[in-house]
């Protein structure tokens, strides 16, 4: 057995066991963390397929951004964790019932799983060989020209969930003095000051 085949052993049994732990976790800060491990063994996979680009991308997307905002929502939200866990027998049921509709559609999908005549070559011919192109000039030429209107959807999902994560973790809170940006940039300077005459001897 070679290095690389160890490490892609290696890589795959910890991004499976990271997977099954964000579920199973009881603390949602837990989770968090453990999701960080399966995107670190993730890009580790990528490195190992040639794609150093994308395992780049993917622990500075999603660890550096991603799995960091949803940690800090977690621990920012303040969520009595107690209190949802009294509620878990209520929904386990139809949770169960949902679980088991989602295996057996995935049984029937990879039952009936067929490749298609030619798949191999159509598959290497989105990929030009290294020799002629590096991966991060293919793949730039693929996402910005192929999949460009996929990628801006990809762009408005991420806002929709940043935008939602700030409003989530909005307080207002009636007794604090806050700045008003507007206000203070149409401000008139003949009412908002006042010049006094200050004689030489004499105070305010």
């Amino acid at each position: 057995m070679t290095v690389a085949v160890l490490a892609f052993y290696l890589f795959a049994l910890v991004t499976v066991a990271a997977g099954f732990m964000v579920v199973m976790s009881r603390n949602p800060v837990h989770s968090v963390l453990w999701l960080i491990l399966a995107f670190i063994s993730s890009a580790g996979l990528f490195v190992l397929l040639g794609a150093e680009f994308v395992a780049m991308i993917l622990v500075i997307v999603y660890v550096g951004a991603v799995a960091v905002l949803f940690l800090f929502v977690v621990m920012m939200l303040d969520v009595d964790f107690a209190k949802l866990r009294g509620s878990l027998a209520q929904y386990l049921p139809l949770g169960l019932l949902i679980g088991v509709i989602l295996l057996v559609e995935l049984g029937l999908v990879f039952g009936n799983w067929t490749f298609a005549p030619g798949h191999e070559a159509a598959r290497a011919a989105v990929t030009p060989a290294l020799e002629e192109t590096q991966n991060t000039v293919a793949l730039g030429k693929i996402i910005y020209g192929q999949y460009i209107y996929m990628f801006q959807a990809a762009g408005l999902i991420l806002l929709v969930a940043m935008i939602g994560a700030i409003v989530l973790t909005m307080r207002h809170r009636p007794n604090v003095k806050r700045q008003q940006v507007l206000e203070q940039m149409y401000r008139d300077p003949a009412k908002a000051m006042e010049l006094k005459d200050v004689k030489p001897g004499q105070g305010l």
